[in-house]
């Protein structure tokens, strides 16, 4: 009963940080002191589609925004089927990949640091992506146990 309801409560905060996480400005980049950008998740795979990195485009939707989308989707099968074997499996399954997301922002931030053209720092989109990730798993974990 007690996981149920922690599950019940976990979900729509993580849909509602996932749904922040990809629509809010991530991290600010600033460059020669005057310019300034503030992408978001969704911006980014706009901006790297209209320059013609089609693949990595690709890569950064499908495991930034496709596969946890998916995944969280799948934890709100379990929960309302009670954790069926066939939706945990799929959930097993998309789980494996649910790092990938992670990654490729922290891949994005380091870029953005190292290459000495920009100063980046961390906006609220991130942190609301950090936290849909954070709760997405934990929901997925008690689904698992339920």
């Amino acid at each position: 009963m007690i996981l149920r309801l922690a599950t019940a409560l976990l979900l729509p905060v993580a849909t509602f940080c996932f749904a922040l996480g990809i629509t809010q400005p991530m991290i600010r980049m600033e460059r020669l002191y005057f310019l300034e950008d503030r992408p978001s998740l969704l911006e980014m795979v706009e901006g790297l589609w209209t320059k013609g990195d089609h693949v990595i485009a690709v890569a950064v939707a499908l495991f930034s925004v496709g596969l946890p989308a998916v995944k969280l989707c799948l934890i709100h099968v379990a929960a309302l089927t009670g954790g069926k074997a066939r939706s945990l499996a799929l959930l097993g399954a998309v789980s494996k990949w649910s790092m990938m997301d992670v990654m490729l922002v922290a891949l994005v931030l380091f870029a953005a640091k190292t290459s000495g053209l920009a100063k980046a720092s961390v906006l609220p989109g991130l942190w609301f992506y950090a936290a849909a990730t954070l709760t997405t798993a934990l929901a997925a974990m008690l689904c698992r146990r339920d």
